[in-house]
C-alpha cells in the first residue's frame, strides 16, 4: 500500500514537473496556455518516438492526431453554405453568406498556420474562424489548404498559395462567387501569414494581373529565419506554444534543409553580425533601427557561437524572398496593398511583425500595427471553446472590425 502512494505521489510530481511550465506574470490565462503547451508537447514527443522507432515521421503522428480530434467535414447553416472545393488545382473550403441576390460582396484567401507541416483549413478551428468571418462581415471567404511537409518543401507551398490567389483574383472565379474585384483580401496567421505576404509582394508586382489585393492581413506571421536571436526570440525562447527551437525545426523543414542542421542554425549570430550576409539585406532585419525601445529592451546581437557551422550556404532559402517576405526590397513594399499586421508580447515572431510593419510604413504603405501586450502566438485561432482566451477572443474582435473598416 505504502509503494502505491509513494508511486502516485512520484507520477504525481513527474505530471506537475512536465506540465508546468513557468511564464511571465502579465500573459493572459497562463494555466489555459500551460496546459495547451503541454498537450501539444506530448503529441511532439511522441511523433518523435514514432519517428525514432521508424513507424513514421513525427509529423504524420502529429497531423494524424490533428484530423482524429479537429478535422470536420464540411457544414452549412441558414447564414453561411460551406463546401470544399479547388482553387488553381489547390483545394480549399469555401464559405459563402447565404442570400443577398447579386449584389457583390467582399472576398478573402486565407492561408492557416501550423509552421508550413501542420494543420489544415478543415481544421475546427479554422472552420469556425472562416464561418464566423464570413457571417460577420457578409464576405466570402476561402481557406486554402496548400501542400505540407515533409513531403513538400519550398518552393511547393508557396506555389499553391500563389496558384489559388492567381485563381481567386480571376474574373472567372470572381464572378462565380459573386465577389467585389476592388474589394480582396489577402490573409493568414504564423506560416500562413508568411505565405500571405509572400504572394502579396509577387501579385503586386505582377503587371498581368488586372485585380489584385486591396488588403493584406498578416497574423503573427513567421517572416525570416536569418535571425533567430530578435529580442523576442531571445525573451520568448521557451515560452509557448512556439518555442525557438520548434521554429527553427518548422523552418528546416520547410526549407527541405537537414535536419542536423538544427544546431547550427540555433547558434547561428544575429544578422548584424552574421559575416556572411551582405549589408543590403543586413539592414533589412537591422532590429536595433526598426525596433521601438521598449521592444529592444536590454537585448543586444548575438555573435557566433565556438564551433558552429555557417548555413546560409547549405539552405539557400533562407535568403529568398519567397520564403523570407521580410527580406524584400522597399520598392517590392511599396507596391503591396494596405495592410494589419498583428504581433503578441509573448511571441518569439513579435520581431518580424513589428519590423515588417515598419518596413511597409517607410515604403509609403498604410499600415495598422495591432499588438497585444498580454497575448502568445496562436492565441486568436484559439478564440473558440475549449482554448477560448480572453485575449483572443479581442484579437479576433479587432480583426473582424479591421477588416470591416478596410475591404
Amino acid at each position: 500500500m505504502r509503494l502505491r502512494w509513494s508511486g502516485g505521489v512520484l507520477l504525481s510530481v513527474a505530471a506537475a514537473y512536465y506540465v508546468y511550465t513557468p511564464l511571465p506574470s502579465t500573459v493572459n490565462e497562463p494555466w489555459k496556455l500551460i496546459l495547451l503547451d503541454a498537450l501539444f508537447r506530448s503529441f511532439i514527443h511522441a511523433g518523435d518516438a514514432a519517428q525514432a522507432l521508424g513507424v513514421c515521421h513525427s509529423v504524420h503522428m502529429l497531423n494524424s492526431v490533428v484530423s482524429r480530434l479537429e478535422v470536420i467535414e464540411p457544414w452549412s447553416s441558414p447564414t453561411v453554405r460551406v463546401t470544399d472545393s479547388t482553387l488553381g488545382g489547390v483545394p480549399a473550403r469555401v464559405f459563402q453568406p447565404v442570400g443577398g441576390g447579386a449584389k457583390l460582396r467582399r472576398g478573402v484567401l486565407y492561408f492557416h498556420g501550423g509552421g508550413w507541416a501542420l494543420g489544415s483549413g478543415r481544421m475546427r478551428s479554422y472552420d469556425l474562424l472562416c464561418r464566423r468571418m464570413a457571417e460577420e462581415l457578409d464576405t466570402v471567404i476561402v481557406s486554402v489548404d496548400y501542400r505540407l511537409a515533409p513531403e513538400a518543401v519550398f518552393p511547393d507551398q508557396y506555389h499553391d498559395a500563389l496558384a489559388a490567389s492567381r485563381a481567386f483574383l480571376s474574373p472567372e472565379v470572381l464572378q462565380r462567387y459573386r465577389v467585389d474585384p476592388a474589394r480582396v483580401g489577402v490573409s493568414g496567421d504564423s506560416s500562413g501569414g508568411n505565405l500571405a505576404a509572400a504572394v502579396a509582394q509577387r501579385i503586386s508586382a505582377d503587371d498581368s494581373m488586372s485585380v489584385k489585393f486591396s488588403i493584406q492581413a498578416l497574423i503573427y506571421p513567421v517572416l525570416q529565419a536569418l535571425d533567430l536571436n530578435t529580442p523576442s526570440y531571445q525573451q520568448n525562447h521557451n515560452v509557448p506554444i512556439l518555442h525557438r527551437h520548434l521554429m527553427a525545426r518548422f523552418w528546416l523543414m520547410y526549407l527541405g534543409a537537414d535536419p542536423s542542421l538544427l544546431p547550427h542554425l540555433l547558434s547561428s549570430p544575429s544578422s548584424l553580425l552574421h559575416p556572411s550576409i551582405p549589408p543590403s539585406i543586413r539592414s533589412h532585419l537591422n532590429w536595433t533601427a526598426l525596433l521601438a525601445a521598449k521592444h529592444q529592451k536590454h537585448y543586444r546581437p548575438v555573435g557566433m557561437e565556438t564551433g558552429s557551422r555557417e548555413v546560409t550556404g547549405e539552405v539557400p532559402g533562407l535568403v529568398d524572398v519567397r520564403a523570407a517576405p521580410l527580406l524584400a526590397e522597399q520598392g517590392v513594399l511599396g507596391r503591396t496593398p494596405r495592410a494589419y499586421v498583428m504581433t503578441c508580447e509573448f511571441d518569439v515572431l513579435r520581431d518580424d511583425g513589428l519590423m515588417y510593419a515598419r518596413r511597409l510604413q517607410d515604403a509609403g504603405v498604410t499600415v495598422t500595427s495591432v499588438h497585444y501586450d498580454d497575448g502568445f502566438h496562436g492565441c486568436m485561432v484559439f478564440s473558440f471553446w475549449p482554448f477560448w482566451s480572453s485575449v483572443g477572443q479581442r484579437s479576433l474582435d479587432n480583426y473582424i472590425q479591421w477588416l470591416d473598416h478596410n475591404l
